[in-house]
């Protein structure tokens, strides 16, 4: 999944030319349908000459300005993979068309792929300048398609084209609209309109970049012109990157660089260049940058003929190889990113292209990450989308940190609980109780996660919900209860102590536990109306600004650590069990109390075992997969607020290992989630497995 990409030169041939022009005509337009099995060369004489790959063998001809009368100045494509291309002509016309492969099957099951044109705006050129087009850009939606045009007079002129269906359904028909004429700084060389067709940039050679918001094309509006590369060096390329919100721009010092809309530190949207990239020759000047179709990855070629492949997401250079010399005067990149064509010389040569996994880096799995359409660096996990021009956000640190969190919660519910209620059990409590009690605490252990997560999903979580004050209050209430009515009964008279047999003494605390609640559920509604104005939800939400899921947590917490108790309990019981009783009796005859005994004799003596009982405890808490699933929102957030949920490792792993497509990146790197939940829990149990040796040695002798 970490490896470089390589190449491998497959086909080598002269440029198919049109039969009927002279050859060495200038290639304006080159490209390759999905399977890179045929590829497209347009002239600069407005001729398509379609022709396979391997071979350079011509397929098709077709004259696309055989009734225009006019050569091609510059050439632009629309959102890219709709294989819209527009041509910019010298008398200020646009002409634009679409190529499409048909796949024809014989009676064999052999399959014929048959190119075509298409003219998805009408056979006719569009109207744009008096004079020949210098930059153009084109976008477009199901409803509008927009044109920007400009020449060597400084001024852009926008067209916008709404889309009505015909009568019949069978097509549609286009209304013009003609925005009034706006003036640059300076001559347009790049146009690009970005993916939501709002925003109109502009940029000179001499590295000058205007915007515009032609959101409203009556009242176009601009913004302060900045400079997007060094001084005294000259930008090569302008073009937008895989879904339009990126746009790379490169120079003549050998640098590539992405920017993109975001807020600044006042909060205002600005276009900012986010990282990047460079070839280890940091002179040669960029000449070529093409983008792949799928990815947000682009290849440069640079005027030595070296070739770099980059992706933008993992900030990753991905090969740096010399593939031709001198310059080239073409490039393209198949839309599967399998193969590429490079034009020089009059020689058109082929490549196809090993790079399965370039989303993946170290920086995209752990560290922040600044995603088109956000305004900082972050830690974000969203694997999928519906659209093919998505980002995919890889971190696994929210998963990790998801993991830790749900753990920690669990582990600080469960093992003061668990401890403690060994303590009593294997020290304090009857024979004939404990025969009773400890089965029992066993059994829970027996109790189907699934069955937890159930509950705390659909019970739990709305019985906390909306008694919030309450669980709170219990919280309070509890602890301070029973250390109240543990100071009346240790004050008693020893006539009514002694009724009670020794090591049944926490019977009584049952009927005190169950008023405890009943009295904290029945105070809590007069000190939510008192303290919280009626919702101590909305109280927390509104006035401290915290974040409130119903499943989150405090939720995980409870119910995850009901799962861990036993677990932790049988463990550390058991060690406090075994410790020998001479040590015990020995510590009581000279003159110790049992509390005395049981801190500075029993509990070293059995830390090794309760050690081990927390460290599998907590293995089991990282591992947890069904409760987490069930009782929280899933969402990958990096939060310790205990009212907002997580998503775990092992969670992610069982909710969409069975979507993701087999031995893609998602796939691997689910399976690379897998790796590092194991090394977590083995790294964690051999520290855990050397500190409990290290206890046993030390308090093994006693």
């Amino acid at each position: 999944m970490f490896k470089s990409a390589s190449i491998e030169e497959v086909a080598e041939y002269p440029v198919p030319a049109f039969l009927l022009e002279e050859p060495g005509t200038r290639t304006v337009y080159l490209a390759t349908e999905e399977q890179a099995e045929i590829g497209l060369r347009v002239t600069a004489s407005g001729n398509a000459v379609f022709f396979d790959l391997k071979t350079g063998a011509i397929m098709e001809q077709v004259e696309l300005l055989s009734d225009v009368g006019s050569e091609v100045s510059f050439v632009t494509e629309g959102r890219i993979g709709s294989r819209t291309v527009v041509l910019g002509l010298k008398n200020g016309q646009a002409f634009i068309f679409k190529h499409k492969y048909i796949a024809e099957y014989d009676k064999g099951g052999n399959r014929t792929l048959i190119p075509e044109i298409v003219f998805p705006y009408g056979e006719e050129a569009i109207d744009l300048l008096d004079e020949p087009i210098v930059s153009l850009a084109m976008n477009e939606d199901e409803e509008n398609m927009v044109l920007a045009a400009s020449g060597n007079s400084s001024t852009v002129q926008l067209v916008s084209f709404e889309k009505e269906a015909d009568l019949f359904g069978e097509g549609f028909e286009l209304e013009r609209y003609d925005a009034p004429v706006f003036e640059l700084s300076q001559r347009a060389d790049f146009l690009v309109i970005d993916a939501e067709m709002d925003s109109l940039f502009a940029a000179n050679r001499s590295g000058k970049m205007e915007r515009f918001n032609i959101e409203d094309v009556d009242s176009v509006e601009s913004f302060e012109p900045k400079r997007i590369i060094a001084k005294g060096e000259s930008l090569t390329q302008f073009r937008p990157l895989l879904g339009g919100i990126s746009v790379l721009v490169a120079d003549t010092s050998g640098k590539t660089a992405q920017w993109f809309m975001a807020r600044d530190e006042s909060g205002e949207r600005d276009f900012m260049q986010v990282r990047s990239f460079h070839a280890e020759d940091f002179s040669n000047t960029i000449d070529l940058v093409s983008v792949e179709e799928r990815r947000k990855g682009f290849y440069t070629i640079d005027n030595t003929g070296v070739l770099n492949i980059y992706n933008t997401t993992a900030h990753r250079s991905l090969l740096e190889e010399q593939v031709i010399e001198g310059q080239a005067n073409f490039m393209t990149v198949a839309p599967r990113a399998d193969a590429f064509l490079i034009e020089s010389n009059n020689m058109l040569k082929v490549w196809e292209v090993e790079n399965k996994h370039p989303e993946v880096s170290w920086s995209s799995l752990w560290e922040e990450v600044w995603y088109e359409n956000y305004d900082e660096p972050d830690y974000i996990w969203q694997s999928s989308a519906a659209t093919n021009d998505f980002e995919p956000k890889m971190s696994l640190t929210p998963l990790a940190f998801g993991t830790i969190k749900a753990a920690f919660y669990a582990m600080l519910f469960a093992v003061p609980l668990a401890i403690c209620g060994a303590i009593y059990t294997a020290y304090f409590m009857a024979p004939e109780w404990r025969r009773k009690v400890k089965p029992v605490i066993e059994l829970m252990e027996a109790l189907p996660t699934v069955i937890i997560g159930f509950l705390a999903g659909l019970f739990l979580a709305p019985f906390i919900e909306t008694n919030l004050t309450g669980v709170f209050t219990l919280l309070l209430v509890l602890p301070l209860g029973i250390l109240v009515f543990g100071f009346i009964w240790a004050n008693l008279p020893k006539a009514i102590r002694h009724r009670v047999p020794d090591g049944w003494d926490a019977a009584l605390l049952i009927p005190v536990l169950l008023f405890l609640v009943w009295l904290s559920m029945a105070v809590a509604t007069p000190i939510e109306q008192l303290f919280f104005a009626g919702d101590m939800r909305t109280w927390i939400s509104n006035d401290l600004g915290i974040n409130f899921d119903q499943r989150n947590a405090l939720v995980v917490g409870i119910a995850m650590g009901f799962a861990v108790i036993p677990s932790i309990f049988s463990i550390a019981e058991d060690a406090i069990f075994s410790v020998p009783k001479h040590l015990s009796h020995g510590s009581l005859a000279l003159g110790a109390t049992p509390w005395q005994t049981l801190v500075r004799v029993v509990m070293p003596t059995a830390s090794p075992g309760i050690f081990s009982a927390v460290m599998i405890g907590m293995g089991r808490a990282v591992g947890e997969t069904m409760i987490v699933l069930m009782a929280t929102g899933n969402t990958p957030v990096m939060d310790w607020n205990i009212f907002e949920g997580m998503r775990t490792l092992s969670a992610n792993i069982a909710v969409e290992v069975a979507e993701s497509e087999v031995h893609s990146t998602h796939y691997r790197v689910l399976f690379l989630a897998a790796f590092v939940l194991f090394m977590f829990t083995f790294v964690v149990n051999t520290v855990a497995e050397l500190i409990r040796q290290r206890l046993r040695n030390k308090y093994g002798s006693l």
